[in-house]
């Protein structure tokens, strides 16, 4: 074979092509290569972590609906990693009130090893029949001349690769680096998108001696600012992940050390021995009000798919990536996958859980507007069934009932009770709204101008300065 020969052989081996290519081995990214291979298509799934690395990041380990999981890897393949499943209620601790909170949650919860979460989702990808390449770093994009995405550029193991596929799945996490290369001009992908929409959290998993009082509880307890918050998730009685997160559009805290002081004032953590500790950011946002472009679809956090009260996206994320296979499929077989033929991807999200995590977006830009101490007055009066509520429903009846109720017990915190009240029916408006989520992307800006309207009647009401 002569030196030219066997460049273009070279070339040959270093360009891979499928029918679809997921890049990110998360949640979301796992149940989408799933979906599209047990359709029958071929999906690559590109992960820039190692096999041995892969599925370790940084989360709060509880799991809301862990009851329902798509079927493309079910349940019961995911179950080893559930460490926890008596967990049953939260319990928010209000120093400032001398006082805690017991909150029922409702649906299903767990509290699980998330690094074997990982390892299992993907392994649930690659029984489904979809490829895995570890140690891939994707670095860009390729387009075609009419701005349809065509594949990804990535270096795997040193060398680098190109991917081509009909459709991209960016499942890269907060902050995709794909986003930055995509050129989205001329399509309806949601590119309203700023750092001070994310959240920097930091977490630890320590073991303590002696099993903890609350192994059958969420505990939440408020930093010393209002949009930021600590957890404390009991995976076993004795193994805890620990963790805190703030809200970007405040000054940063000292994560780690504000961890280390809390958990030092915990007489049930001494002699703690911490076993893991890792960071990242999270979208605490409303989700993408278009997440397509022609051939290429965002899915979980690269979406904005995350409660923005709590942090939590798991369930989100696997229903987000099976919407989004179930699509590329059916664009691929009508060999159509321009934005229209994409755009159930869309509606199915918004009207699964999308529009609810938008309504609760509203209670995020309240928190930083208001005084955290007299927030958390606030929340110590509140009946604990509402406040449930109001975190995972996307809208509660705050009514009068409710307002004596929390009257009678401090009179100086009725200004805030009015001041939620009129916020939760900013939110009731605006949940509204998201349930006419346009059916084709020419309405996508009629709809966003009422929208906007309704987001500005939330900035006026909360005082919160605009969040987009």
């Amino acid at each position: 074979m002569s030196t030219q020969e066997q460049s273009a052989a070279d070339a040959v081996s270093k360009t891979r092509s499928s029918d679809v290519v997921v890049v990110g081995a998360g949640t979301a990214g796992s149940y989408a290569a799933a979906t599209v291979a047990s359709e029958g298509y071929d999906v690559v799934l590109l992960e820039r972590k190692s096999e041995q690395e892969a599925g370790h990041i940084a989360c709060g380990d509880a799991l809301k609906g862990a009851a329902d999981f798509p079927d493309a890897i079910p349940k019961s393949q995911l179950e080893p990693a559930f460490t926890n499943t008596d967990v049953d209620h939260g319990r928010f601790e209000i120093p400032q009130e001398d006082t805690v909170l017991e909150i029922p949650i409702p649906g299903e919860l767990a509290v699980v090893d998330r690094w074997e979460y990982g390892k299992l989702v993907i392994e649930g990808a690659a029984k489904a029949g979809a490829e895995i390449h570890y140690d891939t770093v994707v670095q860009d994009v390729t387009q075609a001349e009419d701005g349809r995405v065509t594949g990804v550029r990535a270096v795997r193991k040193g060398d680098p690769v190109e991917y081509e596929a009909e459709v991209v799945i960016d499942a890269a996490g907060s902050l995709s680096v794909l986003q930055d290369h995509v050129d989205f001009s001329g399509s309806t992908f949601d590119t309203n998108v700023n750092y001070t929409h994310f959240c920097s959290g930091y977490r630890e998993v320590v073991t303590v001696d002696d099993p903890v009082e609350w192994s059958d509880a969420l505990v939440f307890k408020p930093t010393d600012r209002a949009a930021g918050y600590l957890w404390y998730f009991p995976r076993t009685e004795t193994e805890i992940n620990v963790g805190l997160g703030f809200q970007m559009t405040e000054q940063p805290m000292q994560l780690v050390e504000s961890l280390k002081r809390d958990l030092r004032s915990r007489p049930e953590f001494e002699s703690a021995q911490v076993d893991d500790k890792l960071g990242a950011a999270l979208p605490t946002r409303r989700p993408y009000d278009s997440a397509i472009h022609p051939g290429y679809m965002a899915v979980g956090d690269a979406a904005g798919h995350v409660n923005p009260t709590t942090g939590g996206g798991i369930a989100g994320a696997a229903y987000a990536g099976k919407y989004a296979a179930e699509a590329a499929v059916d664009g691929i077989e009508d060999g159509d996958v321009g934005e229209r033929a994409l755009w159930e991807y869309n509606q199915r999200v918004m009207d699964h859980f999308g529009a609810r995590y938008a309504a609760l977006d509203v209670y995020n830009v309240l928190s930083t507007a208001v005084d955290v101490d007299e927030l958390m007055g606030l929340l110590a009066a509140m009946p604990g069934d509402k406040l449930a509520e109001a975190l995972y429903s996307g809208s509660t009846d705050i009514g009068t009932k409710l307002k004596l109720e929390a009257l009678l017990k401090s009179r100086d915190h009725w200004g805030t009770i009015w001041t939620l009240y009129k916020t939760k029916r900013c939110a009731d408006d605006l949940l509204d709204h998201y349930g006419n989520y346009p059916s084709h992307p020419g309405a996508l800006d009629s709809w966003q101008d009422r929208r906007d309207d309704l987001m500005d009647a939330v900035y006026e009401t909360t005082g919160a300065d605009p969040k987009y």
